[in-house]
């Protein structure tokens, strides 16, 4: 028995494989090039730990979820519109259409494409932000904590951290413990500190995001104001500014747009946080829950209406609708952070203000798509080329 595929289940397959190969190669150049911008930014971090380029791919995979939930629907969108441009511009549509193949029976495959994202967005904007970030935090913590080892040697004093001076007698490899330690801490606005132990070692605290210096069975001597305080402890614990020693300040605190979805529901939920922190905080928390369900959404929205904008460029060449299709983004993002502003100030509620450019591009992607199904639509290519002709003919 031989099976024979129908011209419509063999274009919406063949339309199927274009748009995801060419998402990939959309999202894999715009995730690259974004990593590499990020990598500048934190370039103190990097090179002041000497990672070798295992230590920074990894670094870089859990930084990656932070990014996609907005370089999905982008790439959503110029997957299809490349694709439908080339099947416009190489007269296949009209090749199917004459077979019988209307634009309504090709919907299918770019919906399905869309409706793939939108789940693959939902997941990352829903656990992988935050899963990502947190592994990310940990990451660094553990190279610092390393190299915060190798950099307190014994019988040298250290100050790379500020405000700190650390000098340890002793340090024994194998438990990784410091003995006779002395800390001058001096962070303080009007106080120091003169803290001495009989042993010591370096902690992470990966809840908190901090590195410390944990001191066993020693003295404070506190001076403020010439007078001098005096307490013993079994246990003690200095804070490491480590964020700010790399110049990664931004990293010291998870903020509403690192958390996951549970946690900033939570937050949502309580009642007393604007006690706790203030207005800005808890309205910056409700306008990041709606960023989570806006930009998942965004993938089917901007898809859809990529496609009738794909068939309007018809005779174009292709890298000017790519540039096309890139200003209507900056239109849509525009848009969308003009409406996160104001959610974040307060002068429109975050519900509204974060659903409206996906409602006013969604109402004109149905009125697209209906009118290149009639043929109606505008060749923006034809006019384009009208638009270019008295500019050739006075160069002439």
């Amino acid at each position: 028995m031989v099976l024979r595929l129908t011209p419509f289940k063999l274009a919406s397959e063949h339309v199927f494989k274009e748009l995801l190969l060419t998402f990939i190669i959309c999202l894999g150049s715009l995730l690259t090039l974004i990593l590499i911008g990020r990598m500048l930014q934190l370039k103190e971090l990097f090179l002041g730990q000497s990672l070798g380029v295992m230590e920074i791919g990894r670094l870089f995979f859990y930084l990656s979820p932070f990014f996609l939930q907005l370089l999905m629907p982008i790439s959503c969108m110029l997957a299809i519109f490349l694709t439908f441009l080339r099947i416009s511009s190489d007269r296949e549509l009209i090749a199917l259409k004459a077979g019988g193949v209307s634009l309504y029976k090709l919907l299918p495959s770019p919906v399905l494409f869309c409706c793939l994202c939108c789940v693959a967005n939902l997941a990352v904007a829903f656990w992988g932000i935050s899963w990502g970030m947190d592994n990310f935090r940990a990451e660094v913590l553990e190279f610092a904590r390393n190299r915060t080892q190798i950099m307190i040697q014994p019988g040298t004093f250290n100050s790379d951290f500020p405000g700190l001076t650390i000098f340890a007698e002793q340090y024994d490899p194998g438990n990784k413990e410091m003995r006779l330690i002395f800390v001058q801490d001096s962070r303080g606005d009007e106080t120091s500190a003169t803290i001495v132990a009989e042993k010591g070692r370096v902690v992470t605290d990966k809840e908190r995001g901090r590195l410390q210096f944990l001191l066993n069975d020693g003295a404070i001597y506190r001076t403020a104001k010439d007078q001098v305080h005096t307490l013993k402890f079994v246990s003690y614990l200095v804070n490491l500014d480590i964020w700010k020693t790399f110049n990664a300040e931004q990293l010291s605190e998870t903020r509403p747009r690192e958390m996951s979805i549970m946690n900033l529901r939570r937050l949502a939920a309580d009642p007393d946080l604007a006690k706790k922190r203030d207005e800005d905080y808890v309205r910056k928390v409700n306008v990041e829950i709606q960023k989570r369900y806006t930009l998942p959404v965004a993938c089917l929205v901007l898809g859809l209406f990529a496609l009738p904008f794909a068939c309007s460029f018809q005779g174009v060449k292709q890298y000017v609708g790519v540039l096309m299709a890139l200003g209507m983004f900056i239109v849509y993002y525009s848009l969308y952070s003009i409406s996160i502003s104001l959610g974040e100030s307060g002068f429109l509620a975050p519900w509204i203000g974060l659903w409206l450019p996906n409602v006013i591009f969604f109402v004109s992607a149905i009125f697209g798509i209906r009118l290149t199904a009639q043929e109606k639509s505008i060749r923006l290519g034809d006019w384009l080329t009208n638009l270019r002709m008295p500019f050739r003919k006075k160069s002439s």
